[in-house]
């Protein structure tokens, strides 16, 4: 279990959201009601595929307990999102409880002006695989020339290994001469972006946002494969009010945006790279093994590059 949280109060103080489907091999529950409303009511919940159904009961039990005016002046429709991660976890079984979710919304939210969030084979992360290599949580983030930030949190579950493109090297191709351990996991299975500003964006420019999510994905090798699915969520909360208030200042629009757009896909595509140096080899189920990235020969392949002063 992973979360992403956008401080208490999301039922009495919405914030602006958009979503955008590179390929819809997947589910993302809330982001229908997001799109026709153009808010986000709920922090955004990413599991595996076979347990969004639990994660989603207990996103309502806690924001019930939260909220008493949920189920009696509105009901709420939270925003769970999954990737496939039955290469290496039992999907036949459903092991999420209450208290996992539960307890990972409480960590989100301690980290709150704290550190990073752990990345890599952590939370929802822990069964996913990248581009023929572990996989798991990724975050960057980049400050825009208006100071405000835009930050990416990814699961990265998809692409096959000889595509991996890092820093436009195509290392995936160039380890394919390396004795790299292992069957490589299969290429769909999803990727989930969630992308938060503190700018003051309307929900189009958070769909427009996190369509640009796709962009960084391709930089890292992604082709959207058949079975995955790249579904991504934007929300921003310098527009935030409350559900019967409009906002007080002016939507940022039109070229405003590119600074946004440019932070959006480099952002993701550093989040991917980062998902993978962070997460370590996890062996799972029937023995299935997700390697960890080669880092170390990953260095010396960039330094080559490097050497040969090929920009």
């Amino acid at each position: 279990m992973t979360v992403v949280d956008l401080g208490g109060g999301l039922f009495r103080s919405p914030v602006p959201a958009g979503g955008a489907v590179l390929n819809g091999a997947g589910e993302c529950t809330g982001f229908l009601a997001a799109t026709e409303w153009g808010l986000a009511e709920t922090p955004v919940f990413l599991t595996s595929t076979m347990q969004l159904g639990r994660v989603y009961d207990a996103a309502c039990e806690l924001m019930i307990a939260e909220e008493p005016g949920i189920g009696i002046e509105d009901v709420i429709i939270p925003i769970v999102a999954e990737c496939d991660d039955s290469f290496l976890n039992e999907a036949r079984r459903m092991q999420v409880t209450f208290d996992d979710v539960r307890d990972a919304l409480d960590q989100a939210r301690e980290s709150v002006g704290g550190p990073a969030p752990a990345e890599g084979a952590v939370g929802a992360g822990t069964g996913m695989s990248c581009l023929g290599f572990k996989g798991g949580v990724g975050s960057a983030s980049r400050l825009t020339p208006s100071g405000h930030v835009v930050g990416v949190l990814l699961l990265s579950n998809f692409g096959e290994r000889r595509r991996l493109t890092v820093d436009g090297v195509p290392v995936g191709r160039l380890l394919e001469s390396d004795d790299v351990a292992g069957r490589e996991p299969p290429p769909g299975g999803s990727c989930i972006v969630v992308v938060v500003t503190d700018a003051p964006l309307d929900s189009a420019a958070c769909a427009r946002l996190a369509r640009r999510a796709g962009l960084g994905l391709a930089r890292t090798g992604s082709t959207a494969n058949h079975g995955s699915g790249e579904i991504f969520m934007a929300m921003a909360t310098g527009l935030r009010c409350s559900r019967s208030s409009a906002p007080a200042v002016r939507a940022a629009s039109g070229r405003e945006l590119d600074p946004f757009f440019g932070a959006v896909v480099e952002a993701t595509e550093e989040a991917v790279i980062d998902s993978m140096l962070a997460a370590t080899t996890v062996v799972g189920r029937d023995g299935n093994a997700s390697y960890a990235l080669p880092v170390d020969r990953v260095r010396e392949l960039l330094g080559n590059r490097r050497q040969s002063g090929d920009d």
